[in-house]
């Protein structure tokens, strides 16, 4: 008996996901805070999307084939490592979430990557200025699985 009531909800949850299910949203998320890091991770991996995760802004470059040493190689990065996404702090030393941003936008290769930027000040300007530049959306941190789950929503209506 168990096994039969087993079997129909594991169709259900494959029924909600079929739609999308082959397109697993690869999403680079960038936080000099570790408890922000791994928490970001986990919800984004609830909500089953393939993470990578960058402990700064510069780091997350070097990945995304714009560091300054790897210039020559972006074509041949980004074919390896697709990445849908790219959800980052606001807040990090050596280079802020705003000014990586701007270098994603200002890339050939990745200003159709969707950046999300999260603080977990809200301040009105800042997130205006974020948008104004090419941001997909600003979400207060801390993060809640609903946010993310509305921002997969949004991407894949984006996306279709």
């Amino acid at each position: 008996m168990n096994g039969g009531s087993c079997s129909s909800s594991m169709e259900v949850d494959y029924d909600h996901h079929h739609h999308h299910g082959h397109e697993e949203l690869h999403v680079l998320a960038v936080d000099d805070n570790l408890i922000d890091r791994k928490l970001v991770e986990k919800l984004l991996k609830i909500s089953s999307c393939k993470v990578t995760t960058a402990e700064n802004a510069i780091r997350a470059l070097e990945y995304l084939g714009l560091g300054d040493q790897n210039q020559h190689m972006d074509s041949l990065t980004n074919n390896v490592m697709k990445v849908n996404l790219i959800i980052t702090d606001y807040c990090m030393p050596g280079m802020t979430g705003f000014e990586l941003l701007k270098k994603v936008k200002e890339s050939s290769n990745l200003k159709e990557v969707p950046v999300v930027i999260m603080s977990s000040e809200n301040i009105p300007t800042r997130i205006n200025k974020c948008l104004a530049s090419g941001a997909q959306m600003f979400m207060q941190k801390p993060l809640k699985l609903a946010d993310v789950e509305k921002l997969k929503s949004h991407l894949m209506n984006c996306r279709s």
